[in-house]
């Protein structure tokens, strides 16, 4: 679960990042102008996971006492997965994207 949530929001950011370049825009603004509009459907996604594993997390239910580790994990693998996607994946895309496009000429 984790991997897939993070993969779609680096997804998010990099289709639309090249999308923007495409259309002429440089890299550094292209990235930051993806970040910026797909940064609400990446924190509506994330939150609204976080908040449905939040009760395993807190141990509500019968029997829930073995299910607490699982949820803190999910809880804190998403926290950390949306910051992951908020600033490591523009900066790689920066990176990498001017080391292929320099690579390529």
């Amino acid at each position: 679960m984790l991997i897939g949530l993070v993969t779609k929001n680096g997804i998010l950011i990099v289709e639309f990042a090249n999308k923007q370049r495409e259309n002429g825009l440089e890299k550094k603004d292209a990235v930051i102008e993806a970040s910026v509009l797909r940064l609400r459907p990446i924190l509506m996604t994330s939150i609204a996971t976080i908040l449905g594993a939040l009760p395993i997390a807190i141990g509500l239910g019968n029997g829930a006492q073995s299910r607490i580790p699982m949820g803190i994990v999910v809880v804190g693998g998403l926290l950390f997965s949306l910051i992951l996607t908020l600033y490591v994946i523009p900066v790689m895309y920066t990176y990498i994207s001017s080391r292929r496009k320099h690579h390529e000429e």
